[in-house]
């Protein structure tokens, strides 16, 4: 096994000092994020992103983010680890009696979500707050190691009843062979659906919100998630077999190309 490389660190626009440390690791559990894909600096949706970390500020913490001083530290990380393609994630924290929150920006080497098929194994889990990007993700990263040793690429996460919430790092949509289905349960918008699902109806694909659970899943032909990686076909959710779809992927990587990227 390979030790992944060591991620470019910056709070609050400076390599962090030892004082600097303390913040995420005495309050690491209590905070949020965005995830991005960075390419020639410029990121897909950033408004939306920007909008999320002033959302999700304003509700956690009472205090709204500004995007300018965002978009001025994601450049400066970029800078820093003298990269122009990249993934980036922004964490926000806020330590007790502080006056502004902090800032960590993270740069690694830039991803793109495989396009192989993926299998999921449905969990019983719901993430608290769903409608936050928040910290603190030890279930589903843990549901997600025990799908994998399962055999399983990752999980998925489900309500009482069986209802289908979302995948574990990703959102899920479902399609009949006329219409895709986004399920409509507690689950984070994630930036990537937010981006497609409005698209899909200008390229034929009616999508709408609607319920979904385990035992109605043989009535959909396809599935296929999406997150800040990209878009990938779902062939298998627990023994439930799905079709991947050329012309549906081809007609959802379509709605996502023609979403701008825009210059942080």
């Amino acid at each position: 096994m390979t030790t992944p490389p060591v991620p470019h660190i910056e709070i609050d626009g400076h390599l962090p000092s030892t004082e600097d440390l303390v913040v995420p690791a005495l309050y690491g559990g209590y905070g949020h994020f965005t995830a991005m894909q960075v390419r020639d600096g410029r990121v897909r949706g950033l408004a939306l992103h920007l909008a999320r970390l002033d959302a999700n500020t304003t509700e956690v913490f009472g205090s709204g983010l500004d995007g300018d001083l965002v978009r001025a530290r994601v450049r400066h990380a970029l800078d820093g680890a003298e990269m122009r393609d990249a993934s980036v994630r922004v964490y926000v924290q806020w330590a007790p009696g502080a006056d502004t929150a902090t800032l960590m920006v993270t740069v690694r080497a830039p991803v793109t979500m495989s396009e192989a098929p993926q299998a999921l194994m449905s969990v019983p889990y719901e993430r608290p707050f769903a409608h936050i990007k928040h910290l603190g993700g030890f279930a589903q990263t843990h549901y997600g190691a025990l799908a994998r040793r399962a055999g399983f690429d990752d999980a998925l996460l489900t309500g009482p009843g069986g209802v289908v919430v979302e995948g574990a790092v990703t959102n899920i949509g479902f399609y009949d062979g006329t219409s895709v289905t986004w399920p409509d349960a507690p689950a984070l918008l994630g930036i990537t659906m937010a981006l497609v699902e409005p698209r899909l109806p200008d390229a034929g694909l009616p999508s709408a919100r609607g319920p979904v659970t385990l035992d109605a899943l043989p009535s959909y032909r396809a599935a296929f998630v999406t997150n800040s990686q990209g878009i990938a076909p779902v062939r298998r959710i627990d023994d439930t077999e799905f079709t991947v779809d050329p012309e549906l992927m081809k007609t959802v990587a379509s709605a996502y190309d023609a979403t701008p990227w825009d210059r942080i």
